[in-house]
């Protein structure tokens, strides 16, 4: 019986840390302002400008976790468009680079959400050491 105590115990305090450990990397995207705040293991590490859905597109709304990455991505659905450090989230949905930058700040993608590849880099390599589990991709008006 102690060892079963003891095992139960052990396993509940793994369960807990396990737990603690989720979404350890949070980017929250704001349709209304165009920024993707930043968030590793509780600290703010970036709030960037974005591009998301231009008029008649849309960038759904909500909370996900990452599904896969894809460092060198490129569209098959738009002519082949570079999509350097794709994180995809939701279906053909991804937070990747754009060499568009002068249209950062306002809606300009076909749904995704667009970053400076420099930004792209820091968030992909964070996402990658962290895991597909622990990155969070939330989207809000």
């Amino acid at each position: 019986m102690k060892r079963f105590v003891r095992f139960f115990a052990a396993f509940a305090v793994f369960a807990q840390a396990s737990t603690a450990y989720a979404a350890t990397l949070t980017a929250n995207v704001s349709l209304s302002t165009q920024t993707m705040t930043v968030i590793h293991r509780g600290t703010v590490i970036g709030r960037w400008p974005v591009s998301t859905a231009r008029r008649g597109k849309v960038t759904p709304t909500g909370s996900w976790t990452a599904k896969w990455f894809s460092r060198h991505h490129r569209s098959s659905r738009y002519g082949g468009a570079p999509m350097p450090y794709s994180i995809f989230y939701n279906g053909n949905y991804a937070v990747h680079g754009t060499y568009q930058t002068k249209k950062l700040g306002r809606p300009a993608s076909a749904g995704c959400v667009r970053l400076a590849p420099a930004h792209a880099a820091k968030l992909y390599s964070l996402a990658k050491s962290e895991g597909l589990a622990n990155t969070q991709i939330i989207v809000r008006y």
